[in-house]
């Protein structure tokens, strides 16, 4: 593979990690598919920061940053290895797009990171670091932060924003079937599919504004802002793979992209 691609994944609740259904089967047939890059960097809502930070400890811990779950999520681990060399290389690729950032040599692995790569790369042994997101990130930062990383897919790194399709837990209902999935969560989505699916990253920047039902799908936007930076990350009208994962607890939307790689989407049945 000369370039690798990015993705953006939806990481739902933290019960993803035990319960993967069809999204899960999606992600592990699709790192079989891709085989292993070098490395992986992550870009995740639930490592905010004042301004980018860049982990660079070589042994990341497992970070289990929810409360109220079963105990044996607590119980997980994902040992992957980290990266210093690659930290560093990353916090000099961002300076000269005039992004500077600091490393933080103590961060783990949070679960935005680990859950999906349980699924994607279960034997944790690839090379793996985070990218924070910026407290003031908004659609175009994150998209320009995007394009800022995308050089490393030419290096053999896989660029990964993980985030959630829609994300309004006020209306989670952990009892709900998947096919209960409330109309506004399949509206949005539908329209995040086709802005995607025809390479319209213009509209796909203005999706808060344009998509409907977008401030119930996203009372707040951290989850949403992974797509952008996995789409900046992308060349400019590649193809793109959509794995719908199905809607679950009634309004988390658990569709991934995959940019820059058109992929038989039967790979991603159970």
């Amino acid at each position: 593979m000369n370039r690798w691609p990015s993705l953006f994944v939806s990481h739902g609740a933290p019960t993803y990690a035990i319960e993967p259904g069809l999204a899960g089967a999606q992600l592990g047939a699709l790192g079989r598919l891709l085989g292993k890059p070098r490395a992986i960097v992550v870009v995740s809502p639930h490592w905010m920061t004042s301004g980018l930070e860049i982990s660079a400890t070589e042994r990341p811990q497992t970070v289990h940053d929810f409360g109220g779950f079963p105990r044996a999520l607590y119980d997980l681990q994902y040992p992957a290895p980290g990266s210093r060399a690659l930290a560093l290389q990353i916090q000099q690729q961002l300076a000269n797009s005039g992004m500077p950032a600091h490393l933080d040599v103590l961060r783990g692995l949070d679960h935005g990171a680990w859950v999906p790569l349980l699924h994607l790369y279960p034997d944790a042994d690839v090379p793996t670091l985070q990218v924070s997101l910026p407290y003031d990130a908004n659609p175009n930062s994150a998209f320009a932060l995007g394009q800022a990383l995308a050089p490393l897919a030419d290096d053999g790194v896989l660029i990964i924003g993980s985030g959630s399709l829609t994300h309004n837990l006020d209306e989670v209902r952990m009892s709900a079937s998947e096919g209960d999935a409330a109309a506004y969560a399949q509206e949005f989505s539908a329209w995040i599919r086709q802005a995607v699916a025809a390479g319209d990253l213009a509209r796909l920047r203005q999706a808060l504004d344009l998509a409907p039902h977008a401030a119930r799908a996203h009372p707040t936007t951290e989850h949403f802002l992974p797509l952008l930076v996995a789409a900046g990350a992308a060349l400019a009208h590649t193809p793109v793979t959509v794995l719908n994962g199905g809607i679950r607890h009634g309004v988390l939307a658990m569709e991934s992209y995959v940019f820059g790689q058109a992929l038989d989407l039967e790979f991603g049945k159970p």
